[in-house]
């Protein structure tokens, strides 16, 4: 499966964004999506996840509360609304699929976007 991710760019601190990430290639309700996250100069870790059917969905907790992962699988489609930013958001955000148990490992997921840049200013 192909993953683009879109919807980053620069805000100011207590603004919001929506990341889309759009799928193709494979049947994108066979995955569990995730969102990671990469700071310059830092490694990459998790922000949120959702299971196949919508149902289930885990966040970190730098962001529960803030961030809300959703998919519309008709759409073949993944999105994080990021609501109340703050500069240590501040990233590369990227979407992946897990074809089994996706959680909050980036090496439970064979798929990765490449990333869109999000940048929130003090």
């Amino acid at each position: 499966v192909q993953l683009q991710a879109s919807g980053g760019g620069l805000v100011q601190t207590g603004g919001s964004l929506r990341l889309s990430c759009v799928a193709s290639g494979r049947t994108f309700s066979n995955y569990d999506l995730g969102w990671f996250r990469q700071p310059p100069g830092k490694e990459r870790t998790f922000v949120a996840t959702i299971s196949r059917t919508g149902v289930s969905t885990n966040y970190a907790d730098s962001v529960k509360g803030r961030f809300t992962i959703s998919r519309d699988n008709a759409k073949n489609t993944v999105f994080l609304q990021m609501n109340d930013l703050k500069p240590e958001d501040t990233a590369a955000y990227y979407c992946a699929a897990s074809s089994w148990t996706g959680g909050t490992r980036s090496v439970n997921y064979a798929y990765w976007g490449q990333g869109t840049q999000v940048t929130v200013s003090s």
